[in-house]
């Protein structure tokens, strides 16, 4: 039997156990996924909750590696509907989905920036992508060779930067902020070291985070980092700008080659580190589960995700009108995830 068979079997088993009553059957959507996507995904769950006549979903801040991961479990009640990421999902985890039988339709619902922020108790920091590269990376440039990374002040990179201990606080690697973070700006960041090419590093070395506890993991709780912020004057910490938006009493956004991370410079592409946010549905659950299609509905109207609605008083800097149209035709029509 193949793929596209073995996943409409397994659909009109799991409506079988649905319509027949059975104890376990499911009457709420279950959602996994991106802290980022999580506040929105939470927002847009409340009040889909209070307007229609579906029990409020389930929503889960796992990580968005951790999230697909969950998702493209299989298809069953006992596998997530959606699963929210901070990235796209890639192509092996696509693979893997279809493997087990499930078809993720993607829906995505706006941009975010991606900041490393610190305590508005001291000076606002202003920083180059390969400052950061250079203060976070496992190997680096110096003197002609690829060496571990010798850097323990920023001063050390630059002396026009503070003299302070290069202590960042940062997602673990099921993040898809980390991912984001590595792609654009530690890659982005080691592509403007002079001879960073000439010494052969590779993407996935550009990519390559320090572990000698000058980058801290700090988990999935992005909460948290803010209040150890608030701790630790000296640190930074890496995390959406819906974070940075929500806690602007409390935290302030470095500026990235002189940028600041502002909802303006995100959205017209002027800040270096910007990415799209998604969430996926898993289409062999639309019709079981109920209220998939209504949520759905929710998320994608204008009230909602639009230049006026209100994730955008959350921090989620909106997709262009045209862009939303073509979103939500297609999200609407279930159209599945292809590469």
């Amino acid at each position: 039997m193949d793929i596209k068979g073995l996943a409409s079997v397994t659909a009109l088993a799991l409506i079988g156990t649905i319509a027949a009553g059975s104890a376990q059957a499911r009457d709420q959507i279950q959602i996994v996924g991106s802290s980022t996507v999580f506040p929105f995904s939470t927002a847009v769950a409340e009040q889909f909750g209070q307007k229609t006549e579906f029990k409020t979903p389930v929503v889960e801040s796992t990580g968005s590696g951790g999230g697909i991961k969950l998702f493209c479990e299989g298809v069953g009640e006992n596998t997530p509907d959606i699963t929210n990421a901070s990235r796209r999902m890639k192509s092996k985890e696509l693979v893997k989905c279809n493997e087990n039988g499930v078809t993720p339709v993607e829906v995505t619902v706006g941009f975010d920036g991606i900041v490393l922020a610190n305590s508005k108790k001291t000076a606002v920091m202003d920083v180059t992508l390969d400052q950061i590269f250079l203060a976070l990376a496992k190997e680096v440039p110096v003197d002609g060779k690829l060496v571990a990374n010798p850097y323990q002040k920023w001063s050390d990179i630059d002396p026009a930067l503070p003299a302070s201990k290069i202590e960042v606080l940062g997602p673990p690697p099921t993040s898809g902020t980390r991912d984001a973070f590595a792609e654009l700006a530690m890659e982005g960041g080691c592509k403007k070291v002079p001879v960073a090419k000439e010494l052969g590093l590779t993407k996935k070395a550009c990519h390559e985070i320090r572990e000698d506890g000058f980058y801290i993991e700090a988990g999935e709780n992005d909460n948290l980092i803010v209040q150890k912020l608030d701790a630790n004057p000296n640190a930074l910490g890496i995390f959406g700008f819906s974070f940075l938006d929500q806690n602007a009493d409390k935290i302030q956004g470095s500026k990235i080659a002189g940028v600041e991370p502002t909802f303006e410079a995100i959205a017209e592409g002027g800040y270096p580190v910007s990415r799209s946010l998604f969430f996926y549905i898993k289409k062999e659950h639309v019709g079981v589960i109920p209220g998939i299609e209504q949520y759905l509905a929710e998320f994608t109207h204008e009230d909602t995700w639009g230049d006026e609605g209100y994730l955008a008083d959350k921090g989620l800097i909106p997709l262009p009108v045209a862009d939303r149209e073509t979103v939500s035709s297609s999200a609407s029509a279930l159209t599945p995830l292809s590469f």
